[in-house]
């Protein structure tokens, strides 16, 4: 079972809207989950983040009718540290 965190509460439940899986290599900690979390809990459109450390996955909940550009959330989490990130296919 992985490490799993969203610090937004707005949306706790899975098929809360439209989502985006990336897969997310460089992490080691629980801590590298919160950073990438908070970074793209940042971002306009996103209603969550949950990281999946040792699964190597991000899901990325957006708001209803909301239009997020991939490019913007795989450049959030590499912007949060040394990690390497990729929307899943």
């Amino acid at each position: 079972m992985g490490i799993f965190r969203s610090k937004n509460k707005k949306d706790d439940t899975v098929g809360g809207g439209p989502q985006v899986l990336l897969r997310v290599e460089g992490m080691h900690c629980a801590s590298c989950g919160l950073l990438i979390d908070d970074e793209l809990e940042k971002l306009a459109g996103v209603r969550s983040s949950t990281t999946d450390v040792r699964g190597g996955r991000t899901t990325v909940r957006l708001e209803e009718g909301a239009t997020v550009d991939t490019t913007a959330l795989v450049a959030a989490v590499e912007g949060a540290g040394d990690y390497r990130a990729r929307v899943a296919e």
